[in-house]
């Protein structure tokens, strides 16, 4: 091969990736909202993805919930929904996130954060919905292979003061990070056959 045509086909793979198009706003919301419960839907804020992939608020909502959009980058659909008092925490995640800092656990920088009093984190229990799914018809408003689990974030939780395991059970509540400012009830069901 040619030079040239070397330099011809490394643009047009650039030009095809860069052209690859997010989808619809109006797309976008109602994949998102399908981790909200159907009465929360409409008043729910929505964050999903501009042309060039970057976050972006798709709809501000006049409710408690702010919804997440499917990144149609990953193999998987997978949305969810969380009360807007965790939105600073769940947005410096983002943020942590685009600048290529990962972490989990007691790696996760949001947790210094709070413990240094610099992100707000509620003190009482609030709940995370998410949906995940092989693909979303945004025109049937159905995800294929729906799964539901939920997270309830409750800062400094410990099996002594919620009752709770430490090991998940089939289907059954239990605690992850117990005792830091990441606490969670999980809860996930068993998934279907």
């Amino acid at each position: 091969m040619t030079p040239s045509l070397l330099v011809v086909l490394g643009a047009l793979a650039v030009t095809t990736a860069a052209q690859a198009p997010m989808p619809a706003p109006e797309v976008q919301i109602a994949g998102a909202v399908q981790a909200a419960p159907a009465d929360q839907r409409e008043s729910a804020t929505v964050i999903g993805f501009d042309a060039q992939g970057k976050h972006t608020t798709l709809r501000k909502g006049t409710g408690h919930l702010v919804c997440l959009a499917d990144d149609p980058r990953e193999d998987k659909f997978n949305v969810a929904c969380y009360h807007k008092d965790l939105e600073p925490y769940m947005a410096r995640g983002r943020e942590l996130a685009a600048l290529g800092t990962k972490g989990r656990g007691p790696e996760d920088l949001r947790w210094k954060e709070i413990q240094a009093g610099t992100l707000v984190m509620p003190k009482e229990p609030r709940l995370t919905t998410i949906v995940q799914g092989s693909a979303f018809d945004a025109t049937a408003g159905t995800v294929a292979d729906s799964y539901t689990r939920w997270v309830i974030y409750t800062p400094g939780a410990t099996p002594e003061s919620t009752g709770l395991p430490l090991t998940p059970g089939p289907g059954a509540p239990w605690l992850m990070f117990p005792g830091t400012p990441g606490a969670h009830i999980m809860i996930s069901p068993a998934r279907p056959k």
